[in-house]
């Protein structure tokens, strides 16, 4: 059955089927009040709350779906879109899935510097990105690079032990694995993270789909920011005010004590014990911060 047909009444999310990305991924649906359940043998769900069908894919798989336009929206990779080299949108960066894409060499070798791999053997899952990266250092086109770049879809930290590659580009998080494989990075390819993707070929609802990225926007938001609220008196507002910018603007009300004003922000954070520690200092009082449960910006 022609799954678009089948569901030609909805728009079609492409969510990465398993692993971590998975889970933050479903954690940050969510959040954005997408409410589905997943049958364990079902590799779609309905949502329960808006008119979206979640179709689960190897994140690999996921830009070539949005690309084409069979998928309205997915959450993947930069790695992997570049990869893919397709066409689409990245309006939002999740934060998740941080990591960098690197050339690796054996730490006991002759290798220093990318340069010196021209004309040697690497190994990789991302072969087309590690090609174009050779190519460049070459400074010839891919077809016509003396590098040779061989794929290998698992254990790429191995080869270089097994005498299969004078060195590997592969995704580092830690780089815990590949100091395990006696390696170290001696390039960087590309900084990635996951994000979520559009279509440039959908024929879905476009309000549909500014109300999803509204709300993941509203999600990643809540992640970011806390919200702060302090008294005190309004003479020294110049020197609290700049503690606390807010996104646009603080808030700042009277309340029934004279001179005195109540101010309300969001602040980062990550910054909100030295926020804190910072308008104690100055003057302000009875400081306190909220978690913010999703908002729209």
């Amino acid at each position: 059955m022609d799954l678009v047909n089948h569901l030609s009444d909805r728009l079609l999310f492409a969510i990465p089927k398993k692993g971590r990305l998975y889970e933050k991924a479903v954690s940050i649906l969510h959040g954005a009040d997408i409410k589905f359940h997943r049958s364990s043998r079902l590799d779609i769900a309905l949502s329960t709350s808006l008119p979206i069908a979640l179709i689960f894919l190897p994140a690999a798989d996921i830009p070539v779906f949005v690309g084409e336009g069979n998928c309205d929206l997915g959450i993947t990779g930069v790695d992997q879109v570049r990869e893919s080299d397709v066409d689409v949108d990245l309006p939002i960066d999740l934060q998740f899935g941080s990591c960098k894409l690197q050339v690796q060499v054996p730490v006991m070798g002759a290798y220093k510097d990318p340069k010196q791999l021209i004309g040697k053997t690497i190994v990789s899952s991302f072969t087309n990105l590690a090609s174009k990266y050779f190519a460049d250092l070459e400074g010839v086109p891919v077809e016509k690079m003396t590098t040779k770049v061989k794929y290998v879809g698992g254990s790429v930290e191995a080869s270089c032990a097994l005498g299969i590659a004078d060195a590997i580009v592969d995704l580092v998080e830690s780089g815990e694995t590949m100091r395990a494989a006696g390696l170290t990075e001696i390039a960087t390819v590309l900084d990635t993270s996951a994000y979520l993707i559009e279509s440039k070929n959908t024929k879905s609802d476009p309000e549909l789909i500014e109300t999803i990225k509204s709300r993941i926007e509203g999600v990643m938001t809540a992640q970011k920011y806390v919200y702060c609220n302090y008294n005190a008196p309004e003479s020294i507002l110049p020197d609290l005010l700049p503690i606390t910018p807010g996104r646009r603007a603080p808030t700042i009300s009277k309340i029934n004590d004279e001179g005195w004003v109540a101010v309300s922000a969001m602040i980062e954070r990550k910054k909100k014990g030295v926020t804190m520690d910072e308008l104690k200092r100055k003057g302000a009082e009875d400081i306190m911060v909220f978690e913010i449960s999703n908002c729209r910006v």
